[in-house]
């Protein structure tokens, strides 16, 4: 496994259980007090049930429709049946693989992916309690994947992974970028798995998503489409409900007008990076992933992507 550099140690260390500041609560006279608190409100409490939306309910999931699903996920043969309660935290991808990423920028995605799995199985919390699934659009239009494999567009098997049993997909670029689609079908699965989970019991902290794109979303034809604005009320609601935190990554050559969709679909948690740094939003991830567990607040998963950030800002 590759090493961690000097700036995402110092990073990692800060939000970890080694750092003071994340142990200050501990040492108040009312800090269990501010820890029940902090979990009351959080995704993280089983307490927390959001008013359901239609995007909480499992038929508002495009891949498993009531009027035709195949057996249940647990006579697939293929699939492992996850009967662990602990709190989980669903994570999605959701991975620009249009004709503009091939080549390098491809290359370095499916190597950062190798790498941070690496890394989420080494990691004792995020390997038992993140969960993830993969989203890619591209020359296929929208896939889902789960795990190394893609999904059949209809099947009641779900693409979350638990990250110790996780093996990312090798993937390719080409074609047009049905961005929109995709990150709608990631709030739907989002909003699938959270069902999943209360219906067994299994409480969760909240889902993130992540959006990664070097271009503007299109139509099926590659002409520039904005059926996106459609979903910026809706991401709205969702992000200020906590049902779901959004994060949208602008790379490569992104130009202005790619940049001010993010903005507007994710306005607390954008960011425009030069290059390919994937491995390093990776590692992003996990340091936001990895505070949960202690009770972190929206503040502080705002200053661990700020320092994500300037970093990228100052490079």
């Amino acid at each position: 496994m590759a090493a961690v550099s000097g700036f995402w140690r110092r990073l990692l260390v800060a939000f970890s259980d080694a750092a003071p500041s994340l142990r200050t609560i501990a040492r108040t006279a009312d800090g269990g007090r501010t820890r029940r608190l902090l979990l009351a409100f959080s995704d993280a409490s089983p307490a927390f049930r959001p008013a359901a939306t239609r995007l909480d309910h499992p038929e508002g999931y495009d891949q498993a429709r009531a009027a035709d699903r195949p057996e249940p996920l647990s006579h697939c043969a293929d699939v492992v049946v996850d009967t662990d309660t602990r709190e989980r935290q669903p994570l999605v991808l959701c991975l620009d693989t249009s004709s503009s990423m091939a080549g390098g920028p491809i290359q370095a995605l499916n190597t950062a992916l190798r790498e941070w799995t690496e890394e989420l199985h080494s990691d004792s919390f995020l390997s038992s309690t993140v969960e993830v699934a993969v989203v890619t659009f591209g020359g296929q239009g929208v896939t889902v994947w789960r795990g190394p494999r893609p999904l059949p567009p209809r099947t009641s098997a779900s693409p979350f992974i638990r990250a110790d049993l996780f093996e990312p997909p090798h993937l390719s670029a080409a074609g047009v970028t049905p961005m929109t689609e995709a990150l709608k079908l990631s709030v739907r699965l989002v909003a699938a798995r959270k069902a999943e989970h209360r219906e067994t019991g299994v409480p969760y902290y909240r889902p993130s998503v992540l959006l990664v794109t070097d271009g503007m979303p299109t139509d099926s034809q590659g002409h520039p489409s904005n059926n996106w604005r459609e979903l910026v009320p809706m991401l709205a609601d969702q992000q200020q409900a906590r049902r779901l935190r959004l994060y949208a990554i602008g790379m490569g050559g992104i130009t202005n007008a790619g940049y001010e969709v993010l903005e507007a679909l994710a306005p607390d948690f954008n960011a425009r990076l030069p290059g390919f740094p994937f491995r390093e939003l990776f590692q992003m991830i996990s340091a936001s992933a990895g505070v949960v567990q202690r009770d972190a607040g929206d503040d502080v998963h705002a200053e661990i992507f700020a320092h994500f950030k300037s970093a990228w800002e100052a490079s």
